[in-house]
């Protein structure tokens, strides 16, 4: 596998990194972050596109599945609050070797952090191993995803793979200070000129799962960053009209879960990809 961060990490959801005075920084022990490199997805618009797509010479670093786990050991040792594997569809073979080695010894939850593009046999394959599932559900509309991430059956896939990954998991569960423990949490980013979309997504979830059953995060925080494949419509960030429109549907639909601040828009949560916490 190759790797490009494996640190703690403050800018997930409060029940996954903490909340923190300073905003979640200095002294908060955080998601112990493990970010790697490539993606199923070719994603126009990726704030992680420095590795992603191999920007910049950003190439990474190679670890085995017995260096994993060991990274993952070290990090619940540090004072993580979880395992947080992000964009690890493509080395699911190596990270469930990974993951047979160092679950009996983890006490803190696996967190799988994907772009929703998966296959139902490679959820099945982490049954287990994986405590809670945190997948995205980028977009409804198949051209929309052909057009922006080279993917038009994505709907169809991620669709299937977050109902198998609720069939594993079960209703979500906290511990007593408020961390998530095992379930399923969605995230969905709002995309400029595309609220319909994110409307229907939506509505798919609160006809699919019920209230209380998972949690929802809707993101605000699409910022242009000139990678938008010389799709102009990406050149502008979210209203706040398409945002709230996208909230107030899902609190009007019983919804729970996270909506972004609008200062978020703009600020970057991406960290630096400098193969930090990767010595074994």
């Amino acid at each position: 596998m190759k790797a490009a961060r494996a640190a703690m990490h403050y800018w997930e959801e409060p029940c996954i990194s903490g909340v923190h005075p300073s905003g979640g920084k200095d002294g908060e022990r955080g998601s112990g972050t493990i970010f790697f490199c490539g993606c199923p997805l070719g994603c126009v618009f990726c704030q992680n596109h420095d590795i992603s797509a191999g920007k910049r010479g950003i190439e990474g670093k190679t670890v085995t599945p017995s260096q994993l786990a060991d990274i993952m050991l070290r990090l619940e040792g540090e004072g993580a609050y979880n395992i947080n594997l992000v964009t690890p569809t493509q080395y699911a073979p190596q990270i469930r070797k990974a993951l047979e080695y160092a679950k009996p010894r983890l006490s803190v939850p696996v967190i799988w952090n994907t772009g929703g593009y998966e296959l139902t046999e490679t959820v099945d394959s982490l049954a287990g191993l994986v405590d809670v599932w945190l997948p995205d559900i980028k977009y409804m509309s198949p051209e929309i995803s052909r057009r922006y991430s080279r993917a038009a059956d994505y709907f169809d896939y991620a669709s299937k793979a977050v109902k198998r990954m609720f069939g594993l998991c079960g209703p979500i569960s906290f511990d007593g200070g408020g961390m998530v423990r095992s379930g399923l949490i969605i995230r969905h980013m709002v995309m400029p000129s595309h609220r319909r979309d994110s409307e229907d997504i939506i509505r798919w979830i609160a006809d699919n799962f019920d209230p209380g059953d998972i949690r929802v995060s809707i993101m605000s925080q699409y910022t242009p960053t000139g990678n938008n494949g010389g799709f102009f419509e990406l050149d502008r960030r979210v209203t706040s009209f398409e945002y709230e429109s996208v909230t107030s549907l899902a609190a009007d639909l019983g919804i729970i879960g996270w909506a972004q601040e609008r200062t978020s828009v703009g600020e970057s949560f991406v960290p630096a990809f400098d193969n930090t916490g990767l010595d074994v």
